[in-house]
This record gives structure tokens, C-alpha cells and sequence, in this order.
């Protein structure tokens, strides 16, 4: 079909065939014209909007459309595999948590000058965000193993994971104003600096007594024992250095009445302070659960045997423990026979002794231990959630998503009833790793890692990413995606 280049167009009122003709004369002639004129209107839209249709069911892609008419195939547009939608879950994650890392630092200075009840309502936001947040990597779990199954519903999860991310930041950002007003960097920066520098020197009276202790467990424990830790004296000493550098800075634009750029240093300041207390705190803690871990020990091992004895003597009342039971119990008295060579035999790792005795114990238990196991395996499962947090907390410029999911799954197995020990010791180890290939992979953004791991420009020492660095970005603050970088950079 074709359009009919010639068929009847609209009659202007005013026309003069029609304006010309005597109404008393031609009335009928008119009275027959116009619904010709309207009838051939009609039929002319009518065929034009069937070949537009015609012509557009031959070349739609959309499904329903024939793509094959006309002899040409026009494939349909696939969705977007699930592959590449995941890459975005992945990284607001991984920001999302850095938003309220950064948001819980920048509130323990704030506390520190105001006290808790002036800090209340940014607290509870942290809260929230936190529960946000870790509802988030909840999810991200269960799509991790599977659940659920279909495409569709996958797509779902993905958007709630965004979603619940953004919520995050959004209860953050909604409380940034009323932060600044508290703060008042800006106006009051002396009591700011004030605080600030007490906190420096606190944790520079703390390196020395620190680095002792960390000399003596290296004395009375094998290396495996304090590896976690190593170096962390060093690099708290450079977040120190760093910090000193800064504080610096931040007096000498107060004292110049430029609040912009002080303001600026001083947040890069207690970045680094914070940051070097949680490197300190590291080793110090470490060193209170090598000592509890010593001392609880030999309970274990008892208490370890004491419930053997009793798996042995009820399987012996219905017969001879066989099959899986047999060697399960061969195996844990093999563990314990080890442990306690090891530990009459020279230095040794009572974390790692206490660790295989719950391994070894548990499948026998079923998981539901008591009395000093049970004590055993919080200790070492909370030592190992502690070292992943720090490692992850003073190196988040270059830890991904996977390392964070693994540790919030730690915790979250420390906090349902009953706790589960092993498997959130076993969550946390795993974590600690991710986050240390991934330092490997990207610890050094300023020397060229990859754009999706440079989130935070800054320096590198020790090995350990340093925000606020002179001439980068400004150091985050407290807040979510809209404001954690509303304080401008210094001034060149």
C-alpha cells in the first residue's frame, strides 16, 4: 500500500469555492460536499497510519515483533548478564562501609570535646547506617550462595543490596549539617586541635610501652603467633609522624585566620591518629589474648578430654564406637596429645593450640560446646574478628568488597544465639587474607593501582594507604556519599 499524494486535504473555512456560492442556491451542493471532504480525510489518515504500522512491525526488535520479515533477521537486545550488573553491588559496598568507618572515626573526636550525650543523635545515625549496612552484606551472602536461584529474582536482590546501601549513606548525609555545627572546625579549631594533640601525645607515650611488649611476645612466642601484628609499631610511629606534620600545618593556617585549609590539615591529623591508635590497640590486645589463651590452656585441654570421655563411654554403652565416631574420636586424641607436646616442648601459639582443640573437638559436640570450650572458642574466634577489623580498618584504601563480607559474616556468627565460634574464626581468617591480596594487588593507588581501587587519594607509608595527603583529596568526613567530601582542599 501507498500513500496518495493526491488525496483531499483540509478545506479552509474561508475558502472561496465554499465562501463564494449563495447559501439559497447551493445549500445541498454543500450539504454534499463536506462529508466527501471529511469521508476522504478520514480514509487518507486511516491508510497512512496502516503503512506506518506495517512498516514499523517489520522493523521492531522489541519482543513480539517479527524480526525476519523482509528476508533481513534482527536479533533481539539480550539483558545484561548478571556479571556485569554485580559490579556495582560490589563496590557501594565496599564505599558504603568506608562511609561509616569514616563516619565512626570523626565521631570519636567529636565525643572526646562534647561528650556522648551532645554526640547522641550522630551516633545513633552511625547505628542505623551500620544496621543498614550490615543488612546488606547479609544479603550479598545469601546471593553469594545461591539463594535465591532464578535470574529475575537475582536482579531483585541486587537492587535491595543498592538499596540498602544508599539508605546507609543517606542517614549519613542527612546528618552532616548538624556535625558541622557541632564541630565548628571552621569558627572554633583551637579546641579541636586541642583535642587532637592530647590524643597524639597519648598514643606517642603509648608507642614506646607498645613496641616493649610487642619485643617480649616475640620472645616468648614463635612467630606464627605475632605475625598478625608485625610491623605495626613502625607503621603507627609513621601515622604519628604523619600526624605531627599536619597538626602543624593545621596551627600555622589558624594562625594565618585561613580556617579553610586548617580545617583541611586537621582532618587529615586525626585521620592519622585514629588510625595509629587502632595499630597500637592491635598489638596491645593481641598481647592481653596471648596471655588469657596461656593461662586457659590447660582447662581446655582438660575439659577437651572430659568430653571425649564422656563420647567414648556412651558409644561404649550401646557397643563399640565404629565408623565415623571411631575416627573422629582417634583424631581429636591425636590433637590433644600434639597440643600438649607443643606446649611442654618450647614457645608455642596458644591461640593456634586453643583453635585445634575446638576444631578437633567439634564435630564431636555437634558444635554445642560449654564451659571452658566454649570460652576457648570466643577467645580465639574474637582475636581473629579483631585483627581482620584493624587490618581492614587502617588499610581500606585498597580492600575490596570480598574481605568486608567475609568479616561482617564473622561477626555476624559471634552475635546469633548460640554463637558459632569456629565458623566466625574460619570467616575472619578468610577475610584477613582477601584483605591482604588485595593490598598486595592495589596497597599503593598513588603508584598506579588500578582507577576502581584509587578510591581515596593520599600517601603511602609503611605500606598502609595515609588520606589527606598534600596534594590530594580532601580527607573524608563524616557523612554519606553527598557530604563525607564537602570540606575543601587547602590552598596550594
Amino acid at each position: 500500500m501507498t500513500i496518495n499524494t493526491d488525496g483531499p486535504v483540509a478545506i479552509s473555512a474561508d475558502a472561496p469555492a465554499v465562501a463564494a456560492a449563495p447559501e439559497d442556491e447551493e445549500s445541498s451542493a454543500v450539504d454534499l460536499v463536506v462529508p466527501l471532504v471529511a469521508a476522504g480525510a478520514v480514509g487518507a489518515v486511516a491508510g497512512y497510519a496502516y503503512v506506518r504500522r506495517t512498516r514499523r512491525a517489520r522493523t521492531r526488535t522489541t519482543p513480539g515483533g517479527n524480526g525476519d520479515r523482509g528476508g533481513a533477521h534482527i536479533a533481539f537486545p539480550a539483558p545484561s548478564p548478571l556479571t556485569d550488573l554485580d559490579q556495582q553491588p560490589r563496590a557501594m559496598l565496599t564505599e558504603a562501609d568506608d562511609w561509616v568507618r569514616t563516619s565512626r572515626a570523626e565521631l570519636g573526636f567529636a565525643e572526646a570535646r562534647f561528650g556522648s550525650e551532645a554526640v547522641a543523635p550522630f551516633a545513633r545515625a552511625v547505628r542505623d547506617a551500620e544496621a543498614e549496612l550490615s543488612a546488606a552484606f547479609r544479603i550479598r551472602g545469601r546471593y553469594d550462595d545461591g539463594v535465591p536461584a532464578d535470574e529475575a529474582s537475582r536482579r531483585h536482590v541486587l537492587a535491595g543490596i543498592m538499596g540498602r546501601c544508599q539508605e546507609a549513606g543517606r542517614l549519613l548525609d542527612a546528618e552532616a549539617a548538624g556535625f558541622d555545627r557541632l564541630r565548628a572546625l571552621e569558627g572554633e579549631l583551637e579546641e579541636a586541635l586541642t583535642v587532637a594533640e592530647t590524643r597524639f601525645r597519648e598514643l606517642a607515650a603509648r608507642t614506646g610501652t607498645t613496641e616493649a611488649a610487642l619485643r617480649d611476645l616475640a620472645e616468648r612466642y614463635p612467630p606464627s603467633a605475632t605475625a598478625p601484628v608485625t610491623g605495626y609499631v613502625e607503621q603507627a610511629k609513621d601515622r604519628l609522624v604523619f600526624a605531627t606534620t599536619r597538626l602543624n600545618q593545621a596551627r600555622q593556617a589558624s594562625d594565618w585566620t585561613d580556617p579553610g585549609p586548617a580545617a583541611h590539615h586537621l582532618r587529615a591529623a586525626e585521620g592519622a591518629v585514629a588510625q595509629a591508635d587502632v595499630l597500637l590497640t592491635a598489638v596491645d590486645r593481641l598481647a592481653a589474648e596471648l596471655g588469657t589463651a596461656t593461662a586457659l590452656l590447660p582447662a581446655a585441654l582438660t575439659g577437651a578430654e572430659a568430653e571425649l570421655s564422656g563420647i567414648r563411654g556412651q558409644a561404649t554403652g550401646v557397643g563399640a564406637p565404629v565408623g565415623a565416631l571411631s575416627a573422629q574420636l582417634r583424631h581429636a586424641d591425636t590433637v590433644l596429645a600434639l597440643v600438649r607436646n607443643h606446649a611442654t616442648g618450647g614457645p608455642y601459639d596458644p591461640l593456634d593450640a586453643l583453635r585445634q582443640i575446638v576444631e578437633a573437638t567439634e564435630p564431636l559436640t555437634s558444635g554445642r560446646t560449654t564451659g571452658v570450650l566454649s570460652v576457648a572458642g570466643l577467645l580465639v574466634a574474637r582475636s581473629a574478628t579483631g585483627l581482620a577489623d584493624g587490618f581492614i580498618e587502617t588499610h581500606r584504601g585498597a580492600v575490596g568488597s570480598g574481605a568486608r563480607l567475609r568479616l561482617a559474616e564473622a561477626r555476624r556468627a559471634l552475635t546469633v544465639d548460640p554463637p558459632d565460634p569456629l565458623t566466625a574464626d574460619t570467616l575472619a581468617r578468610e577475610s584477613r587474607e582477601l584483605a591482604e591480596r588485595d593490598v598486595r594487588l592495589h596497597g599503593n593507588p598513588v603508584a598506579g593501582a588500578p582507577e576502581h581501587m584509587s578510591r581515596v587519594s593520599g600517601a603511602v607509608l609503611g605500606g598502609i594507604l595515609l588520606t589527606g595527603a598534600p596534594g590530594g583529596d580532601p580527607p573524608p568526613s563524616f557523612g554519606g556519599p553527598r557530604t563525607r567530601a564537602r570540606r575543601a582542599s587547602p590552598s596550594p
